[in-house]
């Protein structure tokens, strides 16, 4: 069984979709939406497997939903306008379908979610909203065991690289996100995290002291993690000293 939330500003819409799941008994209709803003509500509150999404909506875009909800579920666009389907497959949606479709296009779009690995499209997803965004984001999202959440960057006291991917250590708990440490960097306001390491970035808002050593530095955190800040990433230090 799947859950399924139906969102689009026009009844006609939603009412053709809810007519061709009448033949998938195990996609079951939650709720609809019939603008931006109460998607956002409905999909956070109900958490559904499967959304069918509208992009040009009162409120806000289905993009802007997107980057809106806790968790990610599985996308299959719905509209009128063709100009926006590039930009649905480089979020990962499962399919884009283009109004008016018939029941069979509406079958390949379903066919097309069986066959794909639910956490793999969200992690897709979540990257991609992720590397789109022109500003320094205040939350993110990043994997937490099948799901992807959100956790605000305020929280992270230290970004530590993992492999070809990297660790958000939080107080509560650690997160692996799909990036490397230097994608992440980028990504990071520079006034708040600093690299101090190849293998370390911190927020300095979470920084509880340092020690200074000869030729080298330890950063005590404030969960008492202790990071070693490497020659290469000194001066990052020395220029936030007074």
């Amino acid at each position: 069984m799947r859950k399924v939330i139906i969102v689009d500003d026009e009844k006609a819409g939603r009412q053709l979709i809810k007519e061709y799941l009448e033949d998938y008994p195990n996609l079951i209709l939650l709720g609809e939406a019939n603008n931006g803003v109460d998607a956002v509500k409905i999909i956070n509150e109900f958490k559904p497997d499967l959304v069918f999404l509208d992009i040009q909506m009162p409120g806000m875009t289905g993009f802007d939903v997107l980057k809106h909800l806790e968790e990610l579920p599985q996308i299959i666009f719905s509209t009128a306008y063709d100009q926006y389907a590039l930009k649905a497959f480089e979020v990962h949606a499962v399919d884009y379908l283009l109004k008016p479709y018939t029941k069979d296009r509406f079958k390949i779009a379903v066919e097309r979610l069986f066959q794909n690995q639910e956490t793999n499209k969200a992690e897709g997803l979540a990257s991609s909203l992720l590397m789109e965004s022109t500003n320094y984001p205040s939350k993110i999202l990043v994997q937490s065991q099948n799901k992807l959440v959100t956790i605000a960057l305020e929280d992270v006291i230290r970004v530590e690289a993992f492999g070809d991917y990297s660790k958000l250590i939080t107080d509560e708990k650690t997160y692996l996100s799909n990036y490397g440490i230097s994608t992440l960097e980028e990504k990071l306001n520079p006034s708040i995290f600093i690299r101090v390491h190849r293998s370390s970035i911190i927020n300095l808002n979470k920084v509880k002291e340092l020690n200074k050593y000869t030729k080298s530095y330890d950063i005590t955190m404030s969960n008492e993690d202790v990071v070693r800040v490497s020659r290469g990433y000194m001066d990052n230090i020395k220029k936030l000293m007074y």
